[in-house]
């Protein structure tokens, strides 16, 4: 028998295949392939722990040894081999446990000394029923334990149990079998030295790192990937038995990037969440807040049942069929009274978004309708038109592969360890290959950068657009230029990007920082913007939703975008707001997004727990979060990411429904009430394939003079902040990075180690950090980590601060 594994080209043979028999089996594979991979295409699993696809081999467990005898030709070894670390030769000869005495003694000696001091405590540890230790222990160990005698008394080496190497992440070193996944995941993949191997010989174990203070957005993973109990999860840690789950895979709502999780669940509550392996995006990492930040849809504030709110001023419990007519009726007086905004926020799956899209339409008659926190330009309306909006993997859009192969990745306001995690690690495996550089327009170098070993080209906020200007002249077809979702609040930017892309040929990609935002623009929840990227002025588009639609016609002008639609509300001249998962400190102005709120005499919110939103809503809806419905997230690269539901929860339902109810008693019915119609309908939809109306922005415009005494404020969200997405979970908050004000070696030494900064919003207090290579003239600060946020407490990023502390006023 022979198994070739090798790839052809144009249907010839690759030449790079080395041919050797394992257990009597011949296989071709590629050069270097290591045997324990080469047994694998046959069929044969070795046991291993130290060995996993995508750490460097290390040969630290020894548990994979084979049977590699002189054939003749050179190639063999006295002893047994490990086949984790032993490239294929052409010729050689393999027996594994299967086939050889030799192998599986050798093996079975091998787990006879790691269960030496390992104890044997499964019944109540946390890897018990799914321990690769526990498994090939019976499958190729001894059957009998020689360890119990008079010399020992069958005594192991114990320790003081658990040591914490995080919030989050606890040790019980007498497990560790030191095979050292944890420590060249923490070196190779993250770049995190929060844990290391400590003392030598008999004695060695793992432990907290010296010297290095956790830092980690990625320590869950060492917990999934441990070959036994010695790491386990805080959240999780005595919390139920594996074969007592029920696993359903699923898709991380943090982010953009799209990541597979899996949702283990018991008797209607979710215990954890792992990480899903799906090679093409975030192979077999999710960062700690896709892990562990799931506690908010078992929380005390999550909504039951929807309210109404009575006569009274008060809100009180409704059945569902109330809560659609009062809140139909209420939507038709607004209507009629001016009428009605909807603001749907970032966390809706696309079939979400689409009921929205289709509902601002149909019952509502209005494109005032918005899926941002932002003004919309036409600067942006043109980028998103015409680089973004259906693009994808399949038509050639950037993708995670991609980033592997570029020369040069170029990165303008995006910090992707902050804002795309799975990006991150795709880029450092990219950079640690020797295979691409990536290129940071920030204000400073970032530890995330650094880990990347990125080229800083200081930028302070608003010098985008001419950075990337000077820039252009590096890029070429191999080149990537990632641009994230909030340069777009930089006048020009965005133009400038798309212009320098075209002249030099490099590939452009836009990534978002929420995991609906992708969605919800293919969706139409922009006000100039059908679905399926049909633009609102186009006569033609319009009459081909409103045929799809089976209505007459749809509104023919350009909606208010989300600062309009607060306008509007402020001033009266909306009658209605339909709002949902919207959070005031997120907008852009959010003392006037509270206004509005207050103003507006009609509101309906759709959210999963209470907020200031429902507390002032007329109506409130509560809706399922993705564990509880089915649905489908569009990521950054365009990539489709379907999910269906792992629980079910009577309380609460898809916004699609709760949408669907209320049209019906509109008399305006979507045409849909489950996930698979609108899927089915969004399928018959399909894009548009007409000449989009987009107007091109090509001017880079010029950063406004900074007044002498003031500093340009730079500031974005980091992974783990106030969110109240990943609010609820005690242990995964105490790991958030502590806010601090970063500023130039010269204003620390004016003002020493905290100071206030100062702007047209507020003023807020922090202890100072020197960053090195900060751009004179620029401060940085955490946007979301602070008070209410640096958009409700200070001012708008690029704006000016000043900033203050025990000398005065920085000048």
């Amino acid at each position: 028998m022979t198994v070739s594994t090798g790839s052809t080209t144009g249907g010839v043979e690759r030449t790079d295949l080395v041919t050797l028999t394992i257990d009597g089996v011949e296989v071709s594979v590629p050069k270097d392939t290591l045997v324990i991979r080469a047994a694998e295409q046959i069929g044969v699993q070795v046991p291993r722990f130290c060995d996993h696809p995508l750490l460097a081999p290390v040969g630290a467990c020894r548990q994979c040894l084979v049977d590699v005898p002189d054939a003749g030709n050179g190639r063999g070894f006295p002893k047994p081999q490990a086949s984790c670390t032993l490239p294929v030769a052409e010729g050689m000869v393999v027996s594994t446990q299967v086939t050889s005495p030799v192998a599986d003694k050798a093996q079975q000696g091998v787990m006879e000394l790691l269960l030496i001091n390992h104890p044997l405590d499964c019944p109540v540890c946390d890897k018990g029923g799914e321990c690769p230790l526990q498994n090939q222990a019976m499958s190729n160990g001894r059957g009998e334990s020689r360890f119990s005698d008079e010399r020992n008394r069958g005594v192991k080496r114990t320790f003081p149990k658990p040591i914490n190497l995080s919030p989050t992440v606890l040790l019980d070193r007498e497990r560790c079998i030191v095979c050292q996944r944890c420590t060249r995941f923490a070196e190779e993949i993250a770049g995190d030295p929060f844990i290391a191997l400590v003392e030598r010989g008999a004695q060695q174990q793992i432990g907290i790192a010296e010297d290095a203070p956790f830092l980690s957005y990625f320590s869950g993973n060492v917990i999934q990937i441990c070959p036994v109990g010695a790491l386990t999860s805080e959240q999780y840690r005595f919390r139920s038995r594996p074969f007592d789950l029920v696993s359903s895979p699923g898709i991380a709502e943090h982010d953009a990037c799209g990541s597979a999780i899996r949702v283990d669940h018991r008797r209607g509550k979710v215990l954890r969440r792992q990480a899903g392996n799906d090679p093409a995006v975030n192979e077999e990492w999710i960062t700690d807040k896709d892990r562990f930040a799931f506690a908010y849809t078992q929380a005390d504030d999550r909504l039951g049942y929807p309210q109404v709110r009575d006569e009274d001023g008060t809100l009180r419990p409704a059945s569902w069929p109330e809560a659609f007519v009062v809140a139909a009726r209420g939507l038709a007086a607004a209507k009629a009274a001016g009428g009605v905004g909807v603001l749907t926020g970032g966390r809706l799956s696309v079939e979400d978004a689409y009921a929205y899209s289709k509902f601002a339409r149909v019952a509502l008659g209005t494109n005032d309708i918005d899926f941002r926190a932002r003004p919309l330009s036409a600067e942006e309306t043109s980028f998103l038109a015409s680089h973004v909006v259906l693009t994808g993997p399949a038509g050639g859009a950037v993708t995670y592969d991609d980033l592997e192969s570029a020369a040069k990745v170029v990165l303008v306001g995006l910090e992707p360890e902050d804002e795309s995690g799975a990006v991150f690690l795709r880029l450092r495996k990219s950079v640690l290959a020797g295979g691409t550089e990536v290129v940071s327009l920030a204000p400073y170098t970032t530890r995330g950068l650094a880990k990347l070993a990125a080229r800083l080209v200081p930028t302070a906020p608003g010098d985008e657009p001419a950075a990337l200007q000077a820039l252009a002249g590096e890029l070429d077809a191999t080149s990537v230029l990632l641009v994230g979702e909030r340069l777009a609040t930089v006048p020009g930017a965005l133009s400038a990007a798309a212009s320098v892309a075209a002249s030099s040929g490099a590939r452009l990609a836009w990534v978002p920082r929420r995991a609906g935002d992708r969605g919800a623009l293919e969706a139409g929840c922009l006000p100039t913007l059908l679905p399926g990227g049909r633009p609102v002025a186009d006569a033609a588009a319009r009459v081909d939703v409103a045929t799809a639609w089976g209505v007459d016609a749809l509104p023919e002008a350009d909606g208010r975008d989300a600062d309009g639609i607060v306008a509007a509300l402020a001033s009266g001249e909306l009658g209605g707001l339909v709002v949902a998962g919207v959070d005031p400190d997120d907008t852009a102005y959010p003392a006037a997004t509270r206004a509005a709120l207050a103003a507006a005499p009609f509101v309906v919110a759709f959210d999963i727990r209470r907020t200031e939103v429902t507390d002032a809503a007329d109506v409130v809806f509560p809706v399922a979060p993705t564990s509880e419905k089915s649905g489908t997230f569009v990521n950054w690269e365009g990539r489709v990411r379907s999910w269906e539901a792992a629980l079910h929860q009577p309380s609460s339902l898809p916004e699609l429904r709760a949408l669907s109810g209320i049209a019906d008693e509109l008399g305006a019915p979507l045409g849909f009430r489950t996930v698979d119609e609108v899927r089915a309908e969004m399928g018959q939809l399909g894009p548009w394939d007409g000449e989009r109306v987009a107007a091109a922005v090509e001017e880079v415009a010029q950063r406004p003079s900074r007044d002498p005494g003031t500093l340009a404020l730079s500031t974005w969200k980091q992974l783990l902040d106030n969110g109240s997405l990943q609010d609820g979970d005690k242990y995964l908050k105490a790991t958030a990075r502590t806010p601090v004000a970063l500023v130039t070696r010269e204003v620390y030494d004016a003002h020493g180690p905290t100071v206030t900064l100062t702007g047209d919003r507020g003023a807020i207090t922090l202890p100072a950090e020197i960053a090195d290579d900060l751009v004179e003239g620029v401060v940085w600060v955490p946007a979301n980590s602070v008070g209410n946020g640096v958009l409700a407490d200070l001012a708008s990023p690029g704006t000016t601060v000043t900033i203050s502390g025990a000398e005065g006023t920085h000048g």
